[in-house]
């Protein structure tokens, strides 16, 4: 047996001999945070454990059409009287990104920590992480074949929905033989792979395209034109009537541009609170870039939060390490 398959058999351990879990996907869900901990809970149904399921903020709507989707508590507007002894953290990169949920632990909290971020700190007292894995989705997948854990129709869209995103659509260079494979055998559940990707990958609202076209206008090409960089504002916010949802993808298409080697995305929450997204193209380790600011993530997609600072406060700093990264200057 090698250390993944002990590492799956242990969590299989902690969920068979337990009963009730506080179940966590990170700040801001995307599709593989919200698909995992969704396919979790189903699990969990099957062997007639309780849960209760977290997340600081809203989830996005468009995930929505996702089992036990309805089953999130909104941290941010509702409130839960209850301590939990065993929580389970998914695609959750360290113990920050779980977001202002610890007082919802007992003392002698124990975790299990599945994800796949390599600048995981391992915060659980159980741990399965795979940087190699393209999503914490794939791990799950794993560990339903590992753990002989029976697939149905609803995990397989839960899982398939995080496959998906985090590799773009089957687009990014995580996506694996083993991606695929596992993919298709979701496929033979009967899950609706086409509505999934329109939900997911190309339907967008409104208030998107409106922040959208601020965000293209705020365009700079920087540091030899291998640096692309956008913002919006709060009074965008305000005047667009956009949320944080609207603006997902956005970093996207400064990183696209032919000859761009890192795209970055400011985006001011409130005054003094700035969201980074940072993609990279080949030579940039922008995780590593993140987590100098307190971020992480992968060494293509990373992001962080800067408080304290202004927009251009905020620009500059991140200018400045990244600078550092590719040795080339901001001006030049």
């Amino acid at each position: 047996m090698n250390t993944y398959q002990s590492a799956l058999f242990d969590a299989a351990r902690f969920v068979r001999e337990n009963e009730r879990f506080l179940l966590i996907s990170h700040v801001n869900p995307d599709g593989d945070t919200t698909g995992s901990t969704l396919a979790m809970a189903l699990l969990l149904e099957q062997m007639n454990k309780s849960y209760v399921i977290v997340n600081q903020g809203p989830t996005p709507e468009v995930f929505s059409f996702l089992p036990r989707y309805d089953k999130i508590v909104d941290l941010s507007s509702e409130s839960i009287n209850e301590t939990f002894t065993h929580v389970i953290a998914l695609d959750a990169a360290d113990s920050s990104r779980m977001g202002d949920v610890t007082h919802l632990f007992a003392p002698d909290v124990a975790l299990l920590n599945i994800d796949h971020h390599p600048t995981n700190d391992a915060f659980g007292t159980c741990n399965v992480i795979v940087p190699s894995a393209a999503a914490t989705a794939e791990i799950m997948y794993d560990w339903c074949e590992a753990a002989s854990f029976s697939l149905n129709k609803e995990i397989a869209t839960c899982i398939y929905t995080g496959l998906l995103t985090d590799t773009g659509g089957f687009r990014y260079s995580n996506t694996t033989p083993h991606v695929m494979e596992a993919a298709s055998k979701l496929l033979t559940y009967g899950i609706n792979s086409a509505e999934i990707a329109e939900r997911c990958l190309e339907s967008i609202t409104l208030e998107h395209v409106q922040v959208l076209r601020r965000a293209l206008q705020s365009l700079e090409v920087t540091h030899g034109n291998l640096v692309a960089t956008m913002q919006v504002t709060n009074q965008d916010f305000m005047e667009t009537m956009a949320t944080n949802e609207d603006v997902s993808g956005i970093v996207n298409y400064g990183r696209n541009i032919e000859g761009v080697e890192v795209g970055l995305f400011f985006t001011e929450i409130e005054q003094g609170v700035i969201k980074v997204s940072f993609r990279s193209r080949a030579t940039v380790d922008v995780a590593l870039v993140a987590k100098e600011l307190g971020g992480g993530g992968h060494a293509r997609a990373a992001g962080c939060t800067l408080k304290g600072l202004s927009l251009q406060e905020a620009k500059d700093k991140v200018w400045w390490l990244v600078t550092k990264a590719l040795g080339v200057e901001s001006h030049e």
